[in-house]
């Protein structure tokens, strides 16, 4: 089979073959080669145009800080920053700024007054493929870190309301008296006591027990472990102050103001003559009175100190 230049007689043909080699690529079908290579060069202009780098700065991302359990921030440390980026400009227009959130770790960090450097290799974004953290402003932030502490707590139980006329409250009992609490050292050791809700004791006549009842704290860096205590309350007569000059029973020419408190019914006809009063020596040989009172006040009133009267 004879070859192409054959054909064309030899040597003298090369340049009438390259002619029509050249006219069946560039005229022959030339509308379809056209419509591919614009095609061809449309693609190319806009991948080449999506992957244009480009940069954007983001104002008001949150800023959140993780810390070990052993330490807390105690300082009002930065909630947001703004953020600079830069990749490509489509993924960038597709970020949704409500979405982001920049941490940064203080598990390794030292106690007490501390400058951070917020620099893109401190902190973690999620931030899409291809998308790169440039600068976070501010720069810098001081962050305060205190160890946390746990303390038992006295609980005090809070009233409101007013009992019916004529009584009073004679005690209160919390039970448990104490909480545990946990916190920041600084707060936790300058921490005394918490608070219950406020009990009710509008009509409240008698002795009762307010259960399950929530105790708070108001400093909200301190966090409560135990959380629900009883109350209980002791109601009675309203009591008062009286006094009495009561004889000696050794020594007649001497007598004793000896001052009771307790409820003013348990009072009424009670006189000197029914309180009993002795001197006896002290363990240094000083003269002390001694009081013994009538069956219907002991234990149901309090002996104030008694004092001598000449």
């Amino acid at each position: 089979m004879a070859s192409g230049l054959e054909n064309y007689g030899g040597k003298q043909q090369y340049p009438l073959y390259f002619k029509n080699i050249l006219r069946k690529i560039f005229l022959e079908d030339w509308l379809m080669k056209l419509a591919a290579l614009a095609i061809t060069l449309a693609l190319w202009v806009g991948v080449t145009g999506l992957s244009n780098p480009t940069q954007q700065r983001m104002s008001g991302i949150p800023l959140t800080l993780r810390f070990s359990n052993n330490t807390e921030v105690t300082n009002s440390p930065l909630q947001e920053v703004d953020i600079v980026i830069s990749g490509d400009k489509r993924r960038i227009d597709q970020i949704n700024k409500n979405d982001l959130i920049v941490s940064l770790d203080l598990t390794d960090a030292l106690l007490g007054d501390q400058e951070i450097e917020l620099t893109p290799d401190r902190v973690s974004i999620s931030l899409p493929t291809g998308i790169k953290l440039d600068e976070i402003q501010p720069r810098r932030m001081v962050v305060k870190l205190e160890p946390v502490e746990e303390k038992e707590i006295t609980v005090n139980a809070v009233t409101e309301g007013q009992l019916p006329e004529g009584l009073e409250i004679y005690g209160a009992t919390v039970t448990p008296q104490k909480v545990l609490a946990r916190g920041p050292a600084n707060f936790i050791r300058s921490l005394t006591s918490v608070t219950t809700d406020k009990i009710d004791l509008t009509n409240k006549a008698s002795d009762f027990t307010a259960r399950r009842v929530s105790v708070s704290v108001s400093n909200p860096r301190v966090t409560l472990l135990e959380t629900l205590v009883d109350a209980t309350f002791r109601i009675g007569e309203k009591r008062i102050e009286k006094t009495f000059a009561v004889p000696v029973q050794n020594d007649p020419k001497k007598k004793v103001s000896v001052t009771l408190f307790g409820p003013r019914s348990l009072f009424e006809g009670v006189t000197a003559e029914d309180i009993r009063v002795e001197i006896v020596k002290g363990p240094a040989g000083e003269e002390l009175p001694q009081v013994a009172l009538p069956a219907s006040l002991q234990d149901r009133v309090e002996i104030r100190k008694p004092r001598s009267v000449r």
